[in-house]
């Protein structure tokens, strides 16, 4: 089924939202629409599905577009991730994307010592140039904005792949349930460049444990020269990477680093979609920067490095197979949900203010606090190392660990917030 094709099963129903969600009792998703039984039994066959709270679906009242929230473990805190847009050719791609993103997102908030839990939103992007159209994306976002805004808190959205600032802008028209919102309006504002430089202090963790020095001299392979790709270019370059080669599927994106960068060894090639050549690249490091999934059995046997540390989300494929294929080509995996923190870090606790330098994120670059990026990165591969299991599995077995710590005032809201919902009719609403 094509995400369009679930719009139209949802119109036929008389519906424009549907939810599943995890019911205790049976331990089982339990469906808003008996029609959608079946769709409840796939998403459970999921290798990512690991007993995700809630799944919630709406059709955009002015875009007509599918809108969807993800929850995965919200004790620590309401669900909070980006929201993707992105086109899927299949309902199932979509769906394990909510999945994978927000159980990492849970895990990235746990690490990094957010009171959020893990939560993700995806909009399935129009075929075609549709979505590059100013006055479609208004409508969009403010649409999604109020989609967020009808789950009363119970996910809390951000910036992610496919979602600009100004995105942002019109989400935020549309609810106060959102984070990264421009500097304009009191937000933190962009937050990429603050997670390209949690990146590289992971990079300088994974090479320090192995002895390798620093990233002076180093060749870096970066998939995906976007807002986070560039600015991880800029900060490696400032740090003296000998090279840096980067692809990217926007030739204009790969223009303009090369203008950015032209008086340093930096290569930004334009390369067609699924294009993952760069990973192959001779290199030190391989810093995975775009879409998740590209480590796998097609791209690890090809890889020639001795650490794979980037910002783009779930980069294994699947979680233990390709963490043990890297493993055992003696090749260092800094997990995302390690090294990719500070994005939401930059911008998940917005309403408390912010301050020039402000402590509450610098120290996160450090190498002094107990919880910064560095220090966590040191203790996930030492573990590994001492346990004799992937860093992968050492850093889900931390972080999913810290998920279950209750939230010090409002433990559980976010279970509460969606009993509500779904005792409340949202669906039919």
């Amino acid at each position: 089924m094509t995400p369009d094709e679930f719009i139209a099963l949802l119109r036929r129903e008389g519906r424009r939202r549907a939810h599943l969600v995890f019911s205790q009792g049976t331990r089982h998703l339990e469906p808003s629409l008996p029609a959608l039984g079946t769709l409840a039994q796939a998403v459970e066959r999921l290798p990512d599905f690991a007993e995700h709270e809630a799944l919630f679906f709406e059709i955009g009242r002015e875009s007509g577009a599918l809108l969807t929230a993800t929850l995965h473990k919200t004790v620590r805190g309401q669900g909070a991730g980006g929201v993707r847009h992105w086109e899927y050719a299949s309902l199932s791609g979509l769906v394990q994307d909510g999945l994978r993103l927000s159980r990492g997102m849970g895990r990235k908030n746990a690490l990094a010592g957010l009171w959020w839990g893990g939560g993700k939103g995806v909009i399935a992007r129009a075929a075609g140039d549709r979505y590059r159209d100013p006055a479609y994306r208004k409508a969009l976002y403010e649409d999604y904005g109020r989609f967020v805004t009808s789950l009363r808190g119970a996910y809390v959205t951000a910036e992610d792949v496919g979602t600009t600032p100004a995105d942002m802008a019109a989400i935020f028209t549309t609810t106060r349930f959102t984070t990264c919102i421009p500097e304009s309006v009191g937000g933190s504002g962009n937050p990429s460049p603050a997670t390209a430089k949690g990146v590289v202090c992971a990079i300088e963790a994974a090479l320090d444990h192995l002895a390798l020095g620093t990233i002076s001299g180093k060749r870096i392979a970066v998939h995906g020269a976007g807002n986070v790709g560039a600015s991880l270019i800029s900060e490696l370059v400032e740090r003296g990477a000998a090279r840096v080669v980067a692809t990217d599927v926007d030739a204009a994106r790969c223009a303009a680093v090369s203008a950015r960068f032209a008086a340093a060894n930096v290569v930004a090639r334009h390369v067609p979609p699924g294009d993952t050549s760069v990973l192959a690249e001779d290199c030190d490091v391989v810093s995975p920067s775009a879409l998740g999934g590209v480590m796998n059995p097609e791209t690890i046997p090809k890889l020639r490095c001795r650490v794979v540390c980037g910002a783009a989300n779930n980069q294994l494929l699947d979680e233990d197979r390709d963490a043990q294929s890297l493993h055992e080509r003696g090749i260092t995996f800094v997990p995302d949900f390690v090294a990719s923190r500070m994005g939401i870090v930059s911008c998940a606790n917005e309403q408390y203010g912010s301050l020039p330098d402000d402590p509450a994120i610098t120290r996160h670059f450090g190498r002094t606090w107990d919880e910064a990026v560095y220090v966590v990165t040191r203790r996930i591969l030492e573990a590994a190392d001492r346990d004799s299991v992937t860093p992968a599995r050492a850093a889900a077995a931390l972080a999913d660990e810290l998920s279950l710590a209750p939230h010090p005032i409002f433990p559980h809201r976010a279970g509460d917030l969606v009993r509500a919902l779904v005792g409340g009719g949202w669906e039919a609403s």
